[in-house]
């Protein structure tokens, strides 16, 4: 050192070291404070960039599994009214058969198809998913039910599962079932009525089977897509978290070192600030 008094080099330079360190004690002891090693832009501007464009993407993987979800809950209750109906179509089946036999009593059959047929059209009619008539009436249920199940806007699912019914046969439904309500026990002592409400019973039964074939079709695709998605969140969601998180092992090293070197450096500091009083010896 020489013995220049009015600039103290020495000292200056342990102080900017000192400030260092304090800068980077302050850094980890904020990240450790937060769980985050990037808590302001600067302190990595294209790491902040990637990391909020990802979190982005995962939001909207976040929503599109939800719409998984929503759209496999919406298959359930058409696939459940669906089976009700199926069951109800056998019964028909069932009495159609009796009604061939001479010593049955076709009134009591009549009345028993009439009170089925009813009761599939109230099937079809009262399901709804979310006040949205599922099996009849609305126009998603005719165009088809579509939801975003991927990570882009255009990844999309439509349930026409319905479309069978409502659209091009619909008439051939209506007119079944119409046939069934107003079935008479006259009607079937004619073994060529008994014909048309088999080929009736035939028609509803195939529309509905081809409907079930279609909600167990989705249900299989909306499996995949929501694995898909799992997948693809839980990288991105890794990806994430190693640029924003912190690693509280390292930070804790690194606080703990800048404490350590923190208060050395104070020490020097204040020595190398006290040095340049040597001078005052030459004054003797």
């Amino acid at each position: 050192m020489g013995f220049r008094i009015n600039t103290n080099v020495d000292a200056l330079n342990a102080y900017y070291a000192l400030a260092k360190v304090n800068k980077e004690t302050a850094t980890s002891q904020l990240r450790l404070a937060s769980g985050k090693r990037i808590n302001n832009v600067a302190d990595d501007t294209s790491g902040f960039n990637i990391g909020k464009s990802l979190e982005g993407k995962i939001a909207v993987m976040k929503a599109a599994s939800n719409n998984v979800s929503g759209a496999k809950n919406l298959l359930a209750t058409a696939e459940g009214s669906l089976l009700s109906a199926n069951d109800l179509l056998i019964k028909i089946e069932g009495k159609l058969s009796d009604a061939t036999n001479p010593t049955a009593d076709r009134a009591a059959i009549a009345d028993d198809v009439k009170s089925l047929a009813n009761e599939i059209q109230s099937i079809l009619e009262t399901t709804k998913f979310n006040n949205t008539s599922l099996l009849t009436g609305s126009s998603d249920a005719k165009t088809g039910f579509q939801f975003q199940v991927g990570n882009a806007y255009t990844d999309k699912i439509t349930l026409d599962f319905a479309q069978a019914i409502l659209s091009g046969s619909a008439s051939a439904v209506n007119t079944s079932i119409s046939n069934f309500k107003s079935v008479a026990q006259a009607s079937l002592t004619t073994s060529s009525t008994i014909t048309t409400l088999q080929a009736n019973l035939s028609t509803l039964k195939s529309e509905v089977t081809n409907a079930l074939g279609k909600i167990g079709n989705f249900v299989q695709r909306l499996d995949i897509k929501e694995e898909t998605l799992n997948i693809s969140m839980s990288n991105a969601q890794a990806s994430f978290s190693r640029l924003f998180d912190a690693d509280m092992a390292m930070e804790q090293l690194g606080a703990t070192r800048g404490s350590i070197l923190g208060q050395a450096a104070t020490s020097m500091v204040s020595q190398l600030n006290s040095a340049p009083n040597a001078v005052l010896s030459l004054f003797r």
